[in-house]
């Protein structure tokens, strides 16, 4: 294993925990001090869909996650892959959208550049009520 995918894996899987962290609990400081000052996400739809420029723009979406689900969402884990650069998981998760049960795949992805993550794009798997 080449000692750049090593890098890699190790900075995504430590921000996937402290992104997991944040969802069940809204505690995003963690998760927010891993991203590169020119860090971009994507987000399939609603107030940030589309393109999401700035550590500050992602504090704002983080911001309204802990709004919208503000019981936290518990995470489970499905699977993972990755290439030198990026690393995407799939995970299930659980709770409720503003009081109303929740359930739904994800996909996220996350670019790493040397320690932090630059960029993260999110896809949603299901109708948000089942697995």
């Amino acid at each position: 294993m080449s000692s750049q995918l090593e890098n890699t894996l190790k900075v995504a899987h430590q921000a996937f925990e402290h992104f997991r962290h944040g969802l069940a609990t809204g505690e995003w400081q963690g998760f927010l001090d891993m991203l590169t000052e020119d860090f971009t996400f994507w987000f399939p739809m609603g107030k940030f869909h589309g393109l999401n420029v700035g550590k500050e723009r992602a504090s704002e979406f983080f911001q309204y996650v802990c709004e919208s689900f503000s019981g936290g969402l518990t995470v489970t884990l499905d699977h993972w892959t990755s290439n030198e650069t990026t690393v995407v998981f799939e995970f299930r998760d659980e709770g409720a959208l503003l009081g109303q049960p929740y359930k739904n795949r994800i996909a996220v992805s996350f670019d790493v550049r040397d320690d932090k993550i630059c960029r993260y794009r999110e896809y949603f798997g299901s109708d948000g009520k089942s697995y």
